[in-house]
């Protein structure tokens, strides 16, 4: 059975002033995860938020918190999000030492574990990953900044993960994230892509609540 598609508002592009409103604005419009981008000015070229604040949206989230570590060493550091609240924690392929360790220590905390590759990075990478985690992350953009233009290419390495996936009787879900909007969702969706993580086409908008709207039923429109 097809699991329903998921939208995933990241809070990278809300008001850091206003995270708690943000939240509450984006859940009552029926958001179904909240996006967390936790970036360290190393892996990627922008300095974002740290466990305490991941701590502080677990307190008013009613949904799951997708904890996105875009950071050096999250061999070092995973425990800390996982202490802090988070319900998903993904990690880069491409910044990660021991990456089966990591998803065996979210695992055991007992959240969801993922894992991403950035637009560079070939999907044979997640040969001998892919059946052990619960989510994979195909990045439509190189991370670092919201607001960028999505990567075309990103639809073909979708469908490319759900070949592997098949392949290696593995069911994760595939979130892609990147230039989300309701022109490139329904792109995405009917790739394969079950989870859509958008920011500034949902925090930039005139009316988030509606924007939000757009892009699922864009997608799921898609898939009918």
């Amino acid at each position: 059975m097809k699991r329903p598609l998921l939208i995933a508002p990241s809070i990278l592009s809300a008001d850091f002033d206003r995270l708690g409103e943000a939240v509450a604005l984006v859940e009552a419009a029926g958001a179904d995860v909240i996006h967390v981008d936790v970036m360290d000015g190393h892996f990627v070229p922008n300095l974002t938020i740290g466990p305490p604040v991941v701590k502080a949206l677990k307190r008013v989230a009613t949904v799951p918190l997708d904890v996105h570590l875009m950071i050096d060493n999250a061999d070092d550091t995973v425990g800390w999000y996982l202490d802090a609240g988070a319900d998903i924690v993904v990690v880069h392929i491409e910044a990660c030492n021991h990456v089966h360790r990591i998803v065996q220590t979210i695992h055991e905390a007992g959240a969801q574990a993922g894992v991403a590759l950035n637009p560079g990075t070939p999907v044979s990478a997640l040969e001998g990953i892919i059946a052990d985690v619960d989510l994979i992350l195909v990045m439509s953009v190189n991370p670092g900044f919201g607001g960028q233009a999505f990567i075309p290419t990103t639809v073909a390495k979708i469908e490319e993960v759900v070949r592997l996936a098949t392949a290696k009787g593995a069911s994760p879900r595939i979130a892609v994230d990147g230039g989300i909007d309701v022109r490139t969702a329904p792109l995405v969706a009917a790739a394969g892509a079950d989870m859509l993580i958008a920011g500034s086409a949902v925090f930039c908008a005139e009316d988030p609540s509606a924007a939000l709207g757009a892009i699922r039923t864009a997608a799921v429109t898609t898939l009918v």
